[in-house]
């Protein structure tokens, strides 16, 4: 009898077996029936060339007693006297009969026959396989499935190779299957989908080789890209079709879109277009807003799309009642109802409920209480359209720090991480503590994500903080090129280490080549001298700067710096230093002013200094909220050739006006005060214009000699900024943002004097636009500003930019 795939289920309902007979010998090793057991061993006298016996008149299975038969219910079985295998090329014997778990010696059925094909088939690793009897002797044949020498891709221009290897399960020495190809094609076909080229087609084709292997070819026709040509929306009537088309990603194509994918399909973002359209929606009343379907239609020639959104807006809703409720007794109920939450009358707002439960939890977490939950319970009034909502606060008792777990520190000291957290093993919890703790974490520079969690402790005023911070490279070996307005052309190498064999300390090599400019420093910074909150440091510099453009001369300085910094609250630091630098004035023009000639040569300036810093800024890199003031005075005369007492003041205000809308307010003004009647130097002297004042130029405001257009600088200076950023409607992840801006200031106060000399001290002021990207290369800043107060002898400009790329 022979069991093949096509011929199980028939069999399963036979009452008997047919027996087929061959005069071919068999080219295979048959089991060795001496003890039961597998022999692999090819000598062996049990691996032999046996012929093919006849076949009996009657079924072995026919030949059992009727008494057995009842006990298997009414399926006959016998006993395997040999097994005998053939076909099988790379495949051992041994693990074939492995895999069909019949062995020499058992009582078998036709139901245990046809589950030891199915054991085959489940392999994988065979096409065809079957079984057939002669006498009690069991023959299994079998048909492998090809090995693949090479997976090949052809006509593939947009996705490369090694993107393509990653969608598929057929691999190189894997086995060969129909089923595996066919889901390859899909997946391949998928891929091409989701970067929007659903007119792309994959042809698979074989190439065979001897010893059954084979080559994979997947010839790919690309396509074009489909894009999305229209984005429509069903049953919208509170907002029109424009309107809700700024609110979901999912765009139609325009001129601009190479800048993202988003007019291109994604399943992806159709889910998340999904929740944007629900947050806004509920954002502006409609509570029972419903999108019932987003539906995707390709074009007949599949070159464009069409999404459609179908949505129920439904009723829009204004706030009613707002009650806040507590279960918690003592200091934690009082003044609940004083913590802002929700207002009567506005209407309803999600993106409102969800700041009210934050400011309460917040709260709470201030008074104690780490792990409450705040349930907003609501109410709707259908007749007179609006919600009532209760803010549910539950709670435990107070809980204290048991432990801080850090994670994911391989580099940096688990004392480097420790020693910024306000709060201490030990102490009560405090919420706002260990928001400041994970502020101070992200402003340290060495890690890319900082995630700070709560976790129940061994009692229940016991809570666990956990620290998990994935760190980023902090060495630094850099090559630098780039252009800005100040210094022109420019290249730079530096070589720094931010965090120093992982204890926080800061050392650094910095070379620069300008055009006008070549600066050499390097510096070092230990930020917990003796294992308290003192910075120290120091800086050797060397700068030559070429102000022949603006003053006739260039200027080299040779020096260097100590300084050390304390923290005085928690955001107040103070700061001192020493500086002692050598200026050279050189290449003074013939034709320069007399004031600037007569300064040329060298000179020392010996001086201390300290900076008073209040910094509550949400972020030093990138600000969006806070305030930050740093005053500064700096005294001269320890020695050296300059006397002066020099005064600073720098504040600036960050105002978040909507979502990625900041209003910036700055102002800065300084002095210096020659001592004992000496003239201050020029090269101490404040120089106003360019980044400082938009619209002039380098060293165009302030005193100046009309008879040979130099700049002079000025002992005082003031400057005022009103900014606002905003998004361009761009993608976020492109970095573009807009600004737009007002300047204005000015320098004044000239210890020398003469008929050639103006210097008026009127305001100057200047506004415009500016274009700021955060580009792959680095920040990059252009603004156009023109002048609409100034003075005839003022130098201006219209366009400024700043760019530089490390590579």
């Amino acid at each position: 009898m022979k069991f093949s795939p096509l011929l199980c289920t028939t069999l399963l309902t036979c009452a008997g077996f047919a027996w087929s007979v061959s005069a071919n010998e068999f080219p295979t090793q048959p089991l060795d029936v001496e003890n039961n057991q597998i022999n692999t061993n090819p000598k062996s006298p049990a691996y032999r060339t046996a012929p093919i016996p006849e076949a009996p008149e009657v079924s072995p299975f026919q030949q059992a007693e009727p008494s057995e038969r009842a006990v298997l219910e009414g399926e006959p079985q016998f006993e395997i006297s040999s097994v005998y295998v053939r076909g099988n090329q790379r495949i051992e014997e041994a693990t074939v009969l492995n895999y069909l778990g019949l062995n020499i010696g058992d009582l078998v059925t036709r139901s245990d026959v046809n589950e030891a094909l199915k054991q085959l088939f489940f392999t994988g690793f065979f096409a065809d396989a079957s079984i057939e009897f002669y006498g009690t002797q069991m023959v299994v044949e079998v048909v492998e499935n090809p090995t693949i020498n090479a997976v090949k891709f052809e006509g593939n221009k947009h996705v490369e190779d090694e993107k393509l290897e990653k969608e598929i399960r057929l691999k190189p020495r894997s086995v060969f299957t129909r089923t595996k190809l066919q889901s390859d094609l899909n997946r391949l076909l998928e891929r091409y989908r989701r970067d929007g080229r659903f007119s792309a087609t994959v042809q698979p084709n074989v190439e065979t080789f001897d010893q059954n292997r084979l080559d994979v070819i997947y010839e790919i026709e690309e396509g074009d890209v489909t894009r999305i040509t229209d984005v429509t929306f069903i049953g919208n009537k509170a907002f029109a079709s424009p309107t809700l088309r700024e609110v979901v990603r999912t765009s139609q194509t325009c001129w601009y879109c190479f800048l993202s994918d988003n007019d291109k399909y994604n399943s992806d973002r159709l889910e998340f277009d999904k929740e944007l359209l629900r947050k806004f929606y509920t954002s502006q009343g409609y509570a029972d807003f419903k999108l019932d379907s987003v539906i995707a239609e390709l074009s007949p020639d599949k070159k464009e799309l069409y999404i459609t959104f179908t949505m129920d807006e439904g009723t829009k809703y204004d706030f009613g009642e707002v009650k806040v409720a507590s279960n918690l007794q003592g200091r934690a109920q009082e003044g609940l109802d004083n913590i802002p939450t929700s207002e009567t009358g506005d209407f309803y707002n999600t993106n409102d409920v969800e700041d009210s439960i934050d400011r309460l939890t917040k709260e709470m977490e201030e008074r104690g209480f780490a792990f409450v939950k705040i349930d907003p319970e609501l109410k709707r009034n259908i007749a007179d359209k609006t919600i009532d909502i209760t803010y549910n606060i539950k709670g435990g008792p107070r809980v204290y720090v048991e432990r801080i777990d850090i994670k994911g520190n391989r580099r940096t000291l688990d004392e480097v991480v420790r020693r910024e957290f306000r709060l201490a093993e030990g102490d009560p919890f405090n919420a706002a503590k260990l928001r400041r703790s994970e502020e101070r974490l992200r402003n340290l520079g060495f890690f890319d994500s900082v995630n700070l969690q709560r976790k129940p402790g061994s009692a229940p005023d016991r809570v666990i903080v956990e620290v998990e911070i994935e760190e980023r490279s902090t060495g630094e070996l850099s090559l630098g090129a780039g252009f800005s307005s100040t210094d022109g052309a420019l290249a730079d190498i530096g070589i720094r280490e931010r965090n120093l064999l992982g204890t926080g300390q800061d050392l650094r090599f910095q070379g620069t080549f300008a055009t006008r400019r070549q600066q050499f420093d390097i510096g070092f910074t230990e930020p917990y001298f003796l294992d308290r909150e003192l910075s120290v440091g120091f800086d050797l510099f060397n700068t030559t700067q070429d102000f022949n453009s603006e003053s006739s001369f260039d200027r080299e300085s040779t020096g260097g710096r100590v300084r050390a910094g304390y923290t005085i609250s928690e955001h107040l630091q103070h700061s001192l230093y020493y500086s002692y630098e050598k200026i050279n004035i050189t290449d003074v023009d013939a034709n320069a002013s007399l004031f600037i000639r007569e300064q040329e040569g060298t000179n020392v300036t010996s001086l201390v200094g300290h900076a008073l810093t209040w910094d509550r800024r949400n972020n030093r890199f990138d600000p969006t909220e806070g305030a930050m003031v740093r005053f500064s005075q700096e005294y001269a005369g320890l020695g050296g050739d300059s006397e002066f007492v020099r005064h600073e003041l720098n504040a600036s205000y960050y105002y978040p006006l909507y979502d990625q809308v900041t209003f910036l307010l700055s102002a800065n003004g300084g002095s210096i005060i020659g001592i004992n009647d000496d003239d201050v130097r020029i090269n101490d002297r404040f120089f106003l214009g360019g980044r400082r004042l938009r619209g002039f130029d380098n060293a165009g405001v302030g005193p100046r000699d009309i008879a040979t257009d130099d700049s002079l600088g000025g002992n005082t200076y003031y400057t005022g900024t009103a900014e606002m950023t905003f998004p361009l409607g761009l993608p976020e992840d492109l970095g573009f943002k807009g600004a737009v801006f007002v300047d204005a200031g000015s320098l004044f106060d000239l210890d020398s004097s003469g008929a050639n000399i103006f210097d008026t001290g009127s305001v100057r002021a200047s506004g415009g636009v500016g274009l700021l990207w955060k580009s792959p290369f680095g920040p990059i800043r252009l603004d156009f500003a023109s002048a609409f107060k100034k003075e005839d002898f003022d130098e201006t400009e219209v366009f400024r930019f700043n760019f530089g790329s490390r590579f």
